[in-house]
């Protein structure tokens, strides 16, 4: 008999929820489609647990947040992305895992117009509630957290303190 590498996990396997706790890993591999699966993760996740955040926004950020950690925070010999998706009673938090110690720097000199780079951690910045960046073993992760709406309540909350990562918003 011959040994079957893991099947990619069934999108119909996320939990729906209204409230509560809920978290998400998959491993992408380090290329140009690796931003493509990563927004399609993100937009399954928000519409399976019934997140009620702006899915166009949580997309386009996951997506810069997975585009820079290709081109920036791979190693040759590395071939994948870490992203979790997860979500409780204040909001979504999407990070995005690399093997680089390299800590993302958002630029405070004004971009040229032409550039056709550079502008990422600005749309990260000015979209999301808050994002950030934290050592991780093998590298850094990088985060952003999209809020709930006021109306929305916040009754799943966890609790967790301020001791982990550092926030940058």
């Amino acid at each position: 008999m011959t040994p079957m590498a893991p099947t990619r996990p069934n999108r119909s396997s996320l939990p729906l929820i209204a409230f509560g706790k809920r978290k998400y890993r998959i491993r992408l591999t380090a290329n140009l489609a690796a931003a493509a699966a990563a927004r399609a993760e993100v937009e399954e996740a928000i519409r399976a647990w019934r997140v009620p955040v702006d899915p166009d926004i949580a997309v386009l950020l996951t997506s810069e947040l997975v585009a820079n950690a290709i081109t920036h925070g791979t190693r040759p010999e590395s071939d994948s992305v870490l992203l979790t998706i997860a979500c409780d009673g204040r909001g979504l938090r999407v990070d995005v895992h690399d093997e680089s110690g390299d800590l993302p720097v958002l630029s405070e000199c004004l971009l040229d117009a032409e550039a056709e780079s550079g502008r990422g951690l600005l749309l990260v910045t000015s979209l999301s509630a808050e994002w950030g960046f934290y050592r991780t073993a093998v590298g850094k992760a990088v985060y952003f957290t999209l809020r709930y709406p006021a109306e929305f309540p916040a009754d799943a909350s966890d609790g967790a303190g301020n001791d982990g990562p550092r926030s940058v918003s």
